[in-house]
């Protein structure tokens, strides 16, 4: 083995280190940024069920106001035919 300076083996110590804890930090944050990324879906997923969920209430109250419409007409119609 080659004899270098111990400041050498220091450097080379601390450059595998450094690229370790790069590595562990990049896939700690891939883990943080899809728990994030699943979070946001879900709450967007709600609010869309929500928000559908709002529409098919307000197009069941157009129907039943058609509706209603529709037999108050007829009854005018037999009045005035009668």
């Amino acid at each position: 083995m080659i004899l270098l300076p111990w400041w050498v083996y220091l450097c080379i110590i601390g450059i595998i280190y450094s690229g370790y804890m790069a590595f562990q930090t990049a896939r700690q944050d891939r883990v943080v940024d899809e728990e994030f990324i699943e979070n946001e879906g879900r709450i967007f997923i709600e609010r869309i069920e929500k928000e559908r969920e709002k529409r098919d209430k307000e197009k069941q109250l157009k129907v039943i106001s058609v509706d209603e419409n529709l037999d108050e007409d007829d009854t005018q119609k037999d009045k005035t035919a009668v």
